[in-house]
């Protein structure tokens, strides 16, 4: 199957996507902040970003516990639902995360959901971190969630149907040596014809994130294995999540 190589951009900025992954589970995600807050203890007023903020959830959240958040993404209707939020201490901004948003600004900088490892090649993901350490002052702190390739490996369910009011998405799911892919259809009463998408995300591991990183001065020093932030295990772990701070160069 021929995937577009930035699938992505339609995807993500379609309304089903929201209600397939984030309109069933604010209280998880707002638990998940509270905790990861409490375990990195950053100052009021923190500079935040917020890579791939989508409409702006966890950005908001992040704001409402006192810090100066700004969001980016580069799917526009997303980011243009996310303006309604905006105050003087929550911003958002179209941006590919491709790019550097400010140069050494931010204290932390925050990518949740697997919200990587959706570019073609390898140098557009180095060129995301290279672009988040730029955005960070020394000793800025990045936390990056992402999957964990062994437990979704092994986890994997070819075949589901979700409904969601009154929405019918049917997911096909396989992978490859290198890459998931998820096949998400779509029936709805308002749609003429179902429409389909496809996502693929690259199997990177904790030690290709640990080389990603290295080379562009950001060191793993903790790491997560689910929302909890229960410890990590490569075989029983659903989640991979990363606190990093940016060493000088």
């Amino acid at each position: 199957m021929e995937i577009s190589s930035e699938w992505f951009r339609d995807w993500f900025d379609s309304p089903y996507y929201h209600k397939l992954y984030f309109e069933h589970n604010e209280q998880e995600a707002t638990a998940f902040i509270s905790r990861l807050i409490d375990a990195l203890m950053p100052p009021a007023g923190s500079l935040m970003l917020d890579v791939a903020c989508g409409r702006g959830r966890h950005s908001r959240i992040l704001s409402e516990k006192g810090f100066d958040v700004t969001g980016i993404d580069l799917a526009a209707d997303s980011i243009a639902l996310a303006r309604q939020y905006e105050n003087a201490h929550l911003h958002f901004y179209l941006h590919d995360m491709r790019s550097p948003m400010r140069i050494n600004y931010f204290a932390y900088a925050f990518n949740f959901f697997t919200s990587f490892g959706y570019f073609r090649t390898q140098r557009e993901h180095d060129n995301t971190i290279r672009a988040v350490g730029q955005s960070l002052v020394d000793r800025g702190i990045f936390v990056l969630d992402y999957l964990n390739v062994r437990y979704s490996e092994d986890h994997l369910v070819p075949q589901s149907t979700k409904t969601i009011g009154g929405t019918v998405y049917h997911l096909t799911k396989w992978n490859d040596e290198k890459h998931f892919y998820k096949k998400i259809s779509i029936t709805d009463p308002t749609l003429k014809e179902p429409l389909c998408f496809t996502e693929k995300v690259a199997k990177f591991t904790l030690g290709d994130f640990n080389d990603m990183f290295a080379f562009h001065h950001l060191q793993i020093q903790e790491v997560y294995g689910d929302y909890q932030l229960g410890s990590y295990d490569v075989k029983k772990s659903p989640r991979l999540i990363m606190i990093a701070d940016k060493v000088k160069s």
